[in-house]
């Protein structure tokens, strides 16, 4: 009998391979690597750092620095998707099976930091991947602290100093007014937002949706990783639908929609199904030249 693949989605867990938060080594880990975290945050009981190295045999070595260290390392193995649930998936699309038996059994990772998620979340509205994950990097480093410890990670801006950043320096890192004014919504709104961790995925994204500027996709965003949330599907993404149209039905672009009546089998899921087919390698065809990156800073 063999022996089921196990699949850890690490790459979940940064905004970009330049996050000052977080440094992930072997993105996606399975029984046969060696793989290696290091993040920093801030946790309930102040800035804290930690480094996980697990090794092939599935041990964890744990360091920690930092008031919120001993809280980081009570959650350790769940930052690693080592005790986050996974639900069976009964397939009913031959590229899902296919994906079922090359990635196995997959497993997302879950940080327990909604605010920390929800930045780069905000970022991520109405631009590039790229660009979001640029000014993520700027924001940490400019505006958040030097993390505890040797790692030269930065920990993400606190609320109070997010409100106290001027307009004018959010647009020199080409960050609108829109999108800025959702970053102080989160920040003013930071309890509630932290309070969603007592929450199931479902009703932490509807009580995030509860904040002006924060929708359907962000939310999803940001508590896909913050609660391992397996049906945390990002509705109007620009890729996910045309991933999932291409691997499912067959036709190179869909429509939200549609993207939901395909899906619908998988509810309770949606989003590791989805992970499943990008960790498969499936992607639409690209007809259309790249989106233009407008820097509004140079405006």
């Amino acid at each position: 009998m063999s022996i089921p693949l196990h699949t850890f989605d690490l790459a979940l867990l940064r905004n970009g391979s330049a996050d000052p938060t977080t440094r992930v080594h072997v993105s996606t880990f399975t029984g046969s690597q060696n793989a290696h975290i290091e993040r920093a945050t801030l946790t309930p009981d102040g800035p804290g750092t930690i480094s996980i190295h697990i090794h092939r045999s599935g041990e964890h070595e744990v360091r920690t620095w930092g008031a919120g260290g001993a809280w980081l390392a009570d959650r350790h193995r769940r930052l690693t998707a080592r005790t986050t649930p996974t639900p069976r998936i009964h397939s009913r699309h031959p590229a899902l099976s296919a994906a079922l038996r090359d990635v196995g059994v997959l497993h997302l990772p879950a940080t327990d930091t909604p605010y920390h998620e929800l930045l780069p979340a905000v970022l991520g509205q109405r631009i590039t991947a790229a660009q979001a994950y640029r000014q993520w990097a700027t924001l940490c480093r400019r505006y958040g602290e030097p993390a505890p410890g040797p790692l030269s990670l930065h920990v993400p801006p606190t609320p109070e100093r997010l409100l106290r950043i001027p307009s004018w320096e959010f647009h020199r890192m080409g960050i609108e007014q829109r999108r800025a004014d959702a970053l102080r919504t989160v920040a003013r709104h930071v309890r509630h937002v932290e309070g969603t961790t007592n929450l199931s995925g479902d009703d932490a994204r509807r009580a995030l949706m509860q904040l002006p500027g924060i929708g359907v996709w962000t939310a999803a965003i940001a508590i896909g990783v913050s609660h391992g949330d397996h049906d945390a599907l990002p509705i109007g993404d620009f890729h996910v639908k045309n991933t999932v149209a291409w691997a499912l039905t067959g036709t190179p672009r869909g429509t939200d929609e549609e993207m939901l009546a395909t899906l619908e089998p998988y509810i309770g899921y949606r989003w590791l199904v989805v992970r499943l087919l990008e960790k498969h390698g499936v992607s639409a065809p690209k007809f259309a030249p790249k989106r233009r990156n407008l820097d509004i800073s140079r405006l």
